[in-house]
């Protein structure tokens, strides 16, 4: 059966619970098309390619991810900052995963709609944001960003390939992890602007 409305959020969104259910890279178009009761061709009218419907999974999931940190992390600081912070980002990972991995895929993405979408950029704030709670500025900045990133992706892709086989249950190495974190943060070294090693 044919649905009426079809629009391009529409089709990004069946798009998105696709991912989620088999996976960002098993994605087609025709899965879409049949997901929504259309012809193939039909898509084309709303997303130029696979590429762009891609592009749109990464700019809703950066929106919905953002949407949920912000929420955690409101009037919250420190430590509870950090810890509301990556529980969300975890959380997020866990129940939207083809989502997800449309965040940390390289994608070429419109310039247009990348432009429009809050998600990214807000997302930059809400970090750059929370680091500064712990009297960071650049370059620790820009480097303590990039380690959480690090850390969080690092700990939710491990954990989603089933790679944390230990006894010793994931969330337990979790809190640990966030613990560890936020004493670095709290003692961050100097920076060594300069020195070639």
């Amino acid at each position: 059966m044919v649905r009426a409305g079809l629009t391009a959020e529409r089709v990004t969104i069946a798009g998105a619970e696709l991912a989620d259910e088999v996976g960002l890279d098993q994605v087609t178009m025709s899965q879409v098309a049949r997901r929504l009761g259309v012809k193939d061709a039909s898509l084309y009218t709303h997303v130029r390619s696979l590429e762009d419907l891609r592009g749109r999974i990464a700019l809703l999931a950066a929106d919905e991810k953002t949407i949920r940190i912000a929420e955690a992390t409101a009037g919250r600081a420190g430590k509870d900052a950090l810890i509301a912070f990556a529980n969300a980002w975890r959380e997020y990972a866990h129940k939207h995963p083809g989502r997800y991995m449309a965040t940390q895929t390289p994608i070429q993405i419109d310039p247009e709609l990348a432009a429009k979408a809050p998600g990214p950029r807000r997302a930059v704030e809400l970090t750059y944001g929370m680091l500064r709670g712990y009297g960071l500025a650049e370059p620790d900045l820009t480097d303590a960003v990039r380690l959480l990133r690090s850390t969080f992706h690092g700990f939710v892709a491990l954990e989603a390939a089933g790679g944390f086989a230990h006894k010793r249950s994931p969330q337990q190495s979790w809190i640990r992890a966030l613990d560890a974190l936020h004493t670095l943060l709290e003692h961050w070294p100097p920076s060594r602007e300069g020195d070639s090693s």
